[in-house]
């Protein structure tokens, strides 16, 4: 992890560029909230990125999570173990987090899509981040509240259930970005597109409900889409959902 991995994409809020996946940090004074938690090969990486802001990890408020995918909870418990750092998702996420059932591509789905430019080299670096490794976050618990949460960024999480049952995109009021998760990319190394997009379908539990949670996405009042996988997109967000939608 490096200084150039940090970008800050508005005031006080900064995207991780985790090679295959992002993270990002929401300051207000000392005070962080963590957004997503890349890989479990990468935890140590996510503490870098906190420090390359001169900040401790233990100034992180919360980890807020989009969805409980492994490539989004990797730091969750190393973070919980070393500075009791909170997690928290959608109520509907929660058992997903838990482990309660896994909603997440195969390695069975993986290999019958091998036939797609990008997935085997994407597979590869998927296990060399720990992609395979049994990954939950037992301590995860409901977001806490409704509306803006009391954490900095004053973060308002956002229904956009389908990639994962309990998939949310997570507003930013006062800086007009929103962290669209795996509801909305921009791009991903399985994929040829750049520009607001969704994943192949292959990733959603829910191919239908994934389109559909971009509704709730193009009523949001914001002209910054940050999202889990590829670069920030500058624009009103009704219109990457246009993008998206085709």
């Amino acid at each position: 992890m490096q200084r150039s991995d940090v970008q800050q994409v508005a005031d006080d809020v900064f995207r991780v560029d985790g090679g295959i996946v992002n993270w990002y940090l929401v300051r207000d004074g000392r005070d962080l909230t963590l957004v997503d938690a890349g890989y479990p090969g990468q935890a140590d990486d996510v503490e870098s990125s906190i420090r390359l802001l001169g900040h401790d990890p233990g100034d992180v408020r919360a980890l807020l999570v989009t969805h409980a995918h492994v490539d989004h909870i990797g730091a969750a418990g190393p973070l919980h173990a070393r500075y009791g750092t909170p997690a928290y998702c959608s109520a509907a996420e929660v058992p997903h987090a838990h482990r309660e059932f896994l909603q997440q591509a195969t390695p069975v789905q993986v290999l019958a899509n091998a036939w797609r430019p990008g997935v085997l080299p994407w597979a590869v670096r998927v296990l060399r981040l720990g992609g395979t490794r049994p990954t939950a976050v037992p301590h995860a618990r409901p977001f806490p509240g409704a509306g803006p949460l009391d954490l900095p960024g004053g973060p308002v999480p956002v229904a956009t259930p389908g990639h994962t049952v309990g998939h949310s995109a997570i507003l930013l009021p006062g800086s007009g970005a929103v962290l669209t998760g795996d509801g909305l990319v921009t791009g991903h190394p399985t994929s040829r597109r750049t520009g607001p997009q969704l994943l192949p379908a292959f990733f959603d539990h829910d191919e239908a409900a994934t389109a559909a949670a971009l509704g709730p996405l193009a009523g949001l009042d914001a002209d910054l889409v940050l999202p889990g996988h590829g670069e920030p997109w500058r624009g009103r967000v009704e219109r990457a959902v246009a993008l998206a939608r085709g």
